[in-house]
């Protein structure tokens, strides 16, 4: 089971520490798995006017060209933990970067629906593996102090590769080059192979495979000024002390039915409220809000979700550990949940879409230092090491079965209800899941994962 255990602290990175060249690409890669998880999120809202021009494509198969990349990824996060826990985390990311970069030359060379939908499965499970992967390798890479900044530095990178994908959308949307905005996203995938073959494996998984020197010697890379025999040395106590073979049928054990409904839980508010209905048919939505012209639709898109998104994310990496998850989760939904309802209202009352434009920052604002990062955050330090990764990697699934039915049924419920009902119904979502989130998540900021699982006991 692929599970994350930080290396301890050790006393000179509490405060101020220096990050040595291993670490730095440790961070590389993280960020390059970051943005390409959002380039593939965020490039389809600008390549659907081309595809659906060049293709003839009705409201079902827009959904099913939109929503199949997760699907794709719903199937790559089931196997990420498998993958990084046999063939370990290094392995792991690299696969997930080939995988990119072949869905991304598919896309791009796609002769009809059918190749063009391949494509988008195929870079959907690169999307899944590195989903799952990459944050259990950075997690375990990190010191511990740092644990929710890293986390929240790989959505902040999402958000980045969103932003860009935005960006390049832009600049093409006059021009209906949408193959060239879906193959570009195999340069960073190539990038991201490069950086991960250069980068350590965990040193974890290395002890955990019976290979301690090599940790050791990781160990050394990533902080080569200290002492590191004290921190392999907890690192392979905290593996004795551990389940050695814990199967998928523990995950649902009696003990950690609490956490794994927390989990689950904030898996599914993270979507049902809907952020990848928005960033995945923005430009459908300020059209519908009144931007008449593909170049105004796509600069909206750009500026107001994609740019907006990146700097309200670095709220969350300054605030997470200072006044924790719970706050910033509850604030959050009522920033989201009250702009919902507002561009519900502008869209029912037609008024102008500079109304639905605001509504939506507001949108994107709350989301981003909130349900963005700090639903992975907790989600990737409540569970037990022995099950974490299985469990890790089972909410990850659920979360991306979430994400497939809104984006798979999106236009069909606006088609069905309209578009001022579908976002009152979002915004419902927003006050039930501050109601669960206040009654049923714990506080775990500052706390060992250690504390955190006696919580559950």
């Amino acid at each position: 089971m692929a599970d994350v255990t930080t290396v301890p602290d050790k006393p000179h990175v509490r405060g101020r520490a220096k990050l040595s060249p291993a670490m730095l690409l440790v961070i590389a890669v993280i960020i390059m798995a970051g943005v390409l998880f959002g380039y593939d999120q965020g490039v389809i809202s600008g390549a659907l006017a081309g595809i659906q021009k060049q293709f003839g494509l009705g409201s079902l198969l827009t959904e099913v060209v939109t929503s199949w990349v997760t699907l794709g990824a719903l199937f790559g996060s089931l196997i990420g933990g498998e993958l990084a826990d046999r063939l370990g985390r290094k392995k792991a990311v690299l696969c997930a970067g080939v995988l990119f970069s072949l869905g991304a030359i598919v896309q791009s060379i796609a002769p009809d629906t059918t190749i063009l939908v391949a494509g988008r499965l195929v870079i959907g499970l690169g999307v899944g593996v590195a989903a799952v992967a990459a944050p259990l390798y950075g997690a375990e890479m990190a010191p511990a102090a740092w644990r929710g900044r890293f986390v929240s530095a790989y959505q902040l990178a999402i958000t980045i590769g969103i932003f860009l994908a935005y960006l390049i959308d832009q600049l093409l949307a006059a021009t209906d080059h949408w193959r060239l905005m879906l193959g570009i996203a195999a340069i960073p995938g190539l990038l991201l192979v490069i950086a991960m073959a250069l980068a350590p494996e965990s040193a974890r998984w290395l002890a955990k495979n019976g290979r301690g020197d090599a940790a050791r010697r990781v160990l050394d890379r990533l902080d080569p000024d200290a002492d590191n025999a004290p921190a392999l040395a907890a690192i392979e106590s905290g593996l004795r002390s551990e389940v050695k073979s814990a199967s998928w049928r523990d995950i649902f054990a009696p003990a950690w039915r609490k956490p794994l409904f927390v989990a689950l839980g904030l898996a599914v508010f993270q979507q049902i409220t809907g952020i990848n209905a928005i960033i995945y048919y923005a430009d459908e939505i300020f059209a519908r809000a009144g931007f008449a012209t593909p170049e105004a639709q796509t600069m909206a898109t750009t500026w107001a979700i994609g740019a907006v998104n990146v700097l309200a994310t670095f709220i969350a990496i300054a605030l997470i550990d200072k006044l924790g998850r719970r706050p910033l989760l509850l604030t959050g939904l009522v920033g989201m949940g009250v702009s919902l309802g507002m561009v519900g209202i502008a869209m029912h009352a037609d008024m102008p879409g500079m109304v639905t434009l605001v509504a939506l920052v507001v949108f994107i604002i709350s989301f981003a230092f909130s349900l963005g990062p700090v639903v992975w955050t907790v989600i990737n330090e409540i569970f037990p090491g022995a099950i974490r990764g299985r469990a890790v990697a089972v909410a990850t699934a659920v979360n991306w079965a979430s994400a497939f039915l809104v984006s798979q049924f999106f236009l069909s419920l606006v088609g069905l209800i309209g578009e001022a009902i579908t976002f009152w119904l979002f915004s419902f979502f927003c006050a039930v899941a501050f109601v669960w989130i206040y009654a049923r998540v714990p506080e775990t900021k500052g706390r060992s994962l250690e504390d955190i699982e006696q919580l559950w006991r």
